[in-house]
């Protein structure tokens, strides 16, 4: 990408952050104006406010406010110059140049230039820090040099398509290297670090409130309209709507099927929904231990589940039923998968009494040599979201009265769910990512190495085509690789039983302008191009 092509692009990016999208909500709020002070309700409480600790899609449109990469998406799932003006692929795809931004300052008065993208990336690959980051992202990176002030150069091991991806994600965004040396809880993040973007995060209040004010330094063509937006945490959806309807917050996020036409049905409201990318929503089965080490076991599971039936009842028809771990939005989706599995309870308990789980104990579970057939999903409560925990109440009553399985459903605290993953004290693993690019979330859950792979499997093949999908620049060998992956993973092994593919929604005052979501994730965007009508 040449320098003129760099500006051209760049100036439809900000175009792209400042306006409406994706069914956006700025209908009544007129032109965009300067001034004013938003209040937004949102369902979860960021667990870090540190972007490179990034883990929770809701918590997206926080971190954008504060920080940016050198990178960012198109509406196509392309690469856009922000901090950067643009970046050069060596003919070997082994090394990647980037020209920055001049002229860039940090919230807190210090310059961004090279040595700062420098100091972030040893920041992540420092021991303890970000091992998922190190591990897995940034697995093929060998070094970071610096050319000069305005020029940092990725060297890598072997060809990787998805370091872009991580340099235009939130866990690839760039924080003061002031920040980074003298923060006391750097991995908490808050008040104490300082990004380039839009906005500083000024007050946090655990369990209430998260506070933004207007950079005054920020260095895009304008300063953001608002000055300030509260986010507050308000978990429960009807609390949120509750708080939009009353005029006590003029924006929710998350509102669920039960309570969408209080929202549609308000004509001083406006609603609008985007599709996440990356991964669908999916039950991951832990195969290194009983009972799920029987391929039996798997399938019975996935059979015994009438999922559009379950969905249904949880979401109303809201949702979008996923066959696959890739989420339907993305390229690489296998739409041949679409009706090939599930919904045959003859079929589970055939597979169930072949693999010798043929009594029943008096509350009616299968059970064998005396064990009752238990299987453990563990929720973390900060990742809970769109009724997921009604969904998993919904999905145990499933499988219990279509073939005798005990779905033992706790949710629970961070700490206590990190413990029973890290223990093994589990067989279902709930999860979904909002990963622009799928591959980025199939190499986390699914390789060898992976850093959130709960199924337990550590296969050679599997590896070899997840390396081909992250290795090769030909969208076409890309798509078979990961084509392979899908079968693999979804009908020939029964490790996951995908469910739905997220959604976000907004909710909002028809006096608020510019919501929407972010182009390719279909995750809100964040507050940089809001404005309240006057």
């Amino acid at each position: 990408m040449n320098r003129r092509s760099a500006a051209v692009v760049l100036a439809l990016a900000m175009a792209i952050a400042g306006c409406d999208s994706a069914g956006g909500t700025a209908a009544g709020a007129g032109q965009p104006v300067s001034g004013g002070s938003l209040i937004w309700g949102v369902e979860t409480e960021p667990i870090t406010f540190n972007p490179h600790q990034y883990a929770q899609a809701k918590a997206r449109l926080l971190v954008a406010n504060t920080f940016e990469g050198l990178l960012t998406h198109d509406e196509k799932g392309g690469y856009l110059p922000w901090l950067a003006t643009g970046y050069e692929v060596s003919p070997d795809g082994k090394s990647y140049t980037f020209k920055l931004r001049t002229g860039v300052l940090f919230s807190d008065g210090t310059a961004f230039d090279a040595a700062a993208v420098e100091a972030n990336i040893d920041q992540l690959r420092a021991p303890g820090y970000a091992p998922a980051v190190a591990a897995v992202q940034l697995k093929n990176l060998t070094g970071v040099e610096v050319g000069d002030p305005g020029t940092v150069v990725f060297r890598l091991a072997r060809p990787d398509v998805l370091l872009l991806d991580f340099i235009a994600s939130p866990q690839g965004a760039v924080v003061s290297p002031r920040s980074l040396a003298q923060a006391k809880n750097l991995k908490a993040g808050g008040p104490e670090l300082a990004g380039t973007g839009p906005f500083v995060l000024d007050r946090y209040i655990s369990g209430q409130e998260v506070h933004f004010a207007r950079n005054p330094r920020y260095w895009g063509s304008r300063p953001a309209y608002l000055d300030e937006v509260t986010y507050r945490f308000l978990k429960e959806s009807s609390v949120r709507v509750g708080a939009l309807t009353s005029g006590q917050v003029q924006v929710i996020e998350g509102v669920p099927a039960t309570d969408q036409a209080l929202i549609t049905g308000d004509p001083a409201l406006t609603f609008a929904t985007g599709l996440n990318s990356g991964s669908a929503y999916s039950y991951y089965l832990n195969v290194a231990h009983a009972p799920f080490d029987d391929l039996r076991v798997r399938q019975a599971f996935r059979d015994a589940v009438d999922v559009d039936t379950v969905l249904t009842a949880v979401y109303r028809g809201t949702a979008t039923r996923a066959w696959s771990v890739i989420g339907p939005t993305s390229p690489f989706y296998d739409r041949t998968l679409e009706g090939t599995y599930g919904n045959n309870p003859a079929r589970a308990n055939r597979l169930l009494d072949e693999a010798g789980w043929t009594g029943r104990d008096a509350d009616g579970f299968r059970t064998k040599d005396g064990r009752r057939l238990t299987v453990r999903l563990v929720q973390n409560a900060p990742f809970v979201r769109d009724r997921r925990d009604i969904l998993a109440q919904t999905i145990q009553a499933a499988v219990k009265q279509s073939a005798g399985i005990d779905l033992n459903v706790a949710v629970v605290d961070q700490g206590t769910a990190t413990k029973a993953l890290t223990d093994g004290a589990y067989e279902v693993f709930d999860n979904s990512r909002a990963d622009t690019d799928a591959g980025a979330a199939l190499n986390l859950l699914l390789s060898s190495q992976g850093a959130i792979n709960r199924t337990g499997v550590r296969d050679a093949a599997l590896d070899a085509l997840l390396e081909q999908g992250q290795s090769s620049t030909a969208v076409d060998a890309r798509l078979a690789a990961y084509t392979k992956v899908q079968a693999k993973v979804v009908t020939d092994e029964a490790l996951i039983l995908p469910l739905y593919a997220p959604a976000d929604q907004i909710a909002a005052s028809r006096s608020v302008g510019g919501l929407g979501f972010e182009p390719t994730a279909g995750v809100p965007v964040g507050a940089y191009g809001v404005w309240l009508a006057r």
